[in-house]
């Protein structure tokens, strides 16, 4: 296996609504730059299998490849299905990972939390590795297909879908239907400008996204600047490089001047960027998942009555804000979800699939 190879071209896609092999469940693979996920998961959502490890870029995309197809192998193991009768068993493959991807052809263009992936053609890798018809999606419109079929959009025709973790991303569901643009990255609320002239987005270089501000990381550098202004707070007793967006958090419900500034400031940022989704999309379910939910309420209320405030009135009346019920597995149920949703509908969207 090498680190860099040749485009996969649509010409080797498996024909649209041909016959496949595989029963009623799929392998979902998960690629994150801290952990990797695998897991076998049926159609009603249920995970036979869920297993991680650390992602460890640093050693390179070929080693982090060679990690990735082994856990899906021991995903399968762990959900008593052999290799050599997962095609057999498995309707096939489902891949989510950040971007820019071109999910038409399976390939990982340059994903900036994976340095060094250049043009990996990930569909055709897991075919190999597995025998099992592949696609692949943005991680952020796995994440919203993954509530919509399996978790808190249940029912819903209208989903907006955000992650407050090391990134923001995020997804959409628009009449019952997962949105992905023209080239298959479209739906990225993390890089609404919500400041114009504002903080560098680390990931996209522009500036004032949402990601900048509401991220668990961009939370976190926030505070470590404001200590260099020797402002009393109980974060300056913890070491400056081990702050995390939970500690802030802590700190502010116990009443820390400049905790409670940053989480205001974050929250009031995260309304601006909602409302503004909410007023273009108007959907019926605002799902929020990633590590800075689980602040709860913390976070959950304020944003709930500011988005209703800001937000024009209907909008604001027909969405509804809740957490992600995914929780640690919600990347491997979204990969399952777009494999279920791509791989069993005869529209178009399966183009580009490893042969089968």
């Amino acid at each position: 296996m090498t680190t860099h190879h040749e485009v996969v071209s649509s010409g080797a896609s498996a024909p649209v609504g041909a016959e496949r092999p595989g029963g009623s469940s799929v392998l979902a693979l998960d690629i994150g730059g801290t952990k990797l996920a695998a897991g076998v998961v049926r159609e009603d959502g249920e995970a036979l299998s869920f297993l991680t490890v650390p992602t460890r870029v640093e050693e390179g995309p070929e080693a982090c490849l060679d990690r990735l197809f082994t856990l899906g192998r021991d995903a399968l193991r762990a959900a008593d299905i052999d290799l050599d009768d997962a095609p057999r068993a498995l309707l096939g493959c489902g891949i989510g990972c950040g971007g820019p991807l071109d999910s038409t052809s399976g390939l990982l263009v340059a994903p900036p939390h994976l340095p060094g992936w250049l043009d990996i053609p990930i569909t055709q890798l897991a075919y190999e590795a597995y025998g099992l018809t592949s696609v692949l999606d943005n991680d952020g419109t796995a994440g919203a297909a993954g509530e919509w079929r399996f978790g808190a959009g249940r029912g819903t025709r209208h989903l907006v879908y955000l992650t407050l973790s090391t990134g923001v991303g995020g997804g959409f569901v628009v009449d019952g239907r997962t949105y992905r643009g023209a080239a298959g990255n479209g739906g990225e609320p993390g890089h609404i400008t919500v400041r114009s002239e504002g903080r560098t987005c680390k990931s996209c270089g522009r500036a004032g996204c949402l990601e900048a501000y509401v991220s668990g990381t961009s939370i976190a550098e926030r505070a470590r600047e404001a200590l260099a202004f020797d402002r009393q707070t109980v974060l300056a007793e913890l070491p400056n490089d081990g702050i995390t967006a939970a500690d802030v958090a802590r700190a502010a419900r116990e009443g820390d001047e400049l905790a409670a500034e940053l989480w205001q400031e974050t929250c009031e940022l995260l309304t601006q960027g909602l409302a503004s989704i909410v007023n273009l999309y108007e959907p019926e379910l605002v799902v929020l998942g990633g590590g800075v939910t689980r602040s709860g309420e913390q976070l959950l209320a304020p944003v709930r009555e500011k988005v209703a405030r800001l937000a024009m009135g209907p909008a604001a009346e027909a969405a509804r804000i809740v957490t992600a019920t995914g929780g640690d597995g919600a990347g491997v149920l979204g990969a399952a979800a777009i494999a279920f949703e791509r791989l069993t509908e005869h529209d178009g969207s399966a183009a580009g699939l490893a042969r089968v």
